[in-house]
């Protein structure tokens, strides 16, 4: 059945033909008839507001299509943009089950299905299901595990060109790309948010863009991006690795007779 937005709704869990590719979704099919009974299946238009900041957590959004953008805002209006979350992604899970407002900002990136669960009605589903509290579990490790990457990249990254070229590199990753010699990368966000990702301004990620074409690293065309040279960006997004072939290279060049370029 096709939404207002397109999309194409999946209409039951039981009988969702992706549900074994995703951590939540995947529970027996008695817990998954009974989590059904209480979600409430929506559709939203791209640029909407599921919650905010310090709201009271009203429930779990389970995101079924589409992409959400999470984030956080500073007081002088700044914003730092933590994950694009995926189908499959429960949003709000941490909140809904410590009774503490909302630490994100939630707001859709494409047209979504989301299935809303009230909290009191997902608190007792937990309570009935076990294999639902493994899955939940499993979900809140997977994103402190992320959280603690990102705050790696952005925290011990020495340069927006490292920490924009590890984003790319994972984004080839996740769209199974990371093998190709020249991946191409479908990019929905704009260089504004893309900054707020990586804790910089958008003028220097146009700046970074800039100087990759000219270096042929990449070639953008229309909102694809396509790596040209993929093993110069590695060396971008991992100056450990380029620090410590430097002095070598330079010792044989200096051996060799040969110009450092």
């Amino acid at each position: 059945m096709l939404s207002p937005y397109g999309l194409d709704i999946i209409e039951s869990c039981v009988t969702c033909k992706m549900r074994a590719e995703r951590i939540f979704c995947d529970l027996p099919t008695s817990a998954l008839q009974a989590f059904e009974n209480i979600t409430y299946p929506t559709a939203y238009p791209d640029g909407a507001i599921l919650f905010v900041e310090g709201q009271a957590p009203r429930g779990i959004f389970v995101l079924c299509k589409g992409r959400v953008k999470l984030s956080l805002s500073a007081s002088d209006g700044k914003t730092l943009i933590l994950n694009i979350a995926e189908p499959g992604e429960v949003l709000g899970l941490s909140a809904t089950i410590s009774g503490k407002p909302y630490e994100l900002r939630a707001e859709t990136v494409d047209p979504c299905q989301l299935n809303f669960v009230k909290r009191e009605d997902f608190l007792r589903f937990l309570k009935d299901h076990v294999d639902a509290c493994l899955k939940a579990a499993e979900q809140l490790g997977e994103k402190y595990n992320n959280t603690c990457r990102e705050l790696r990249s952005l925290g011990l990254s020495h340069s927006a060109g490292e920490k924009l070229a590890k984003l790319l590199l994972e984004w080839s990753s996740k769209n199974g790309q990371a093998s190709k010699q020249e991946p191409r990368l479908k990019l929905s966000l704009t260089h504004e948010e893309i900054a707020q990702m990586i804790g910089t301004s958008r003028e220097t990620v146009t700046r970074v863009f800039a100087d990759w074409r000219q270096r042929q690293i990449v070639k953008g065309t229309g909102s694809t991006l396509v790596i040209r040279n993929k093993a110069t960006l590695g060396l971008i997004a991992t100056p450990e690795v380029r620090v410590r072939f430097a002095k070598p290279l330079r010792r044989a060049q200096r051996e060799l007779l040969i110009p450092s370029a």
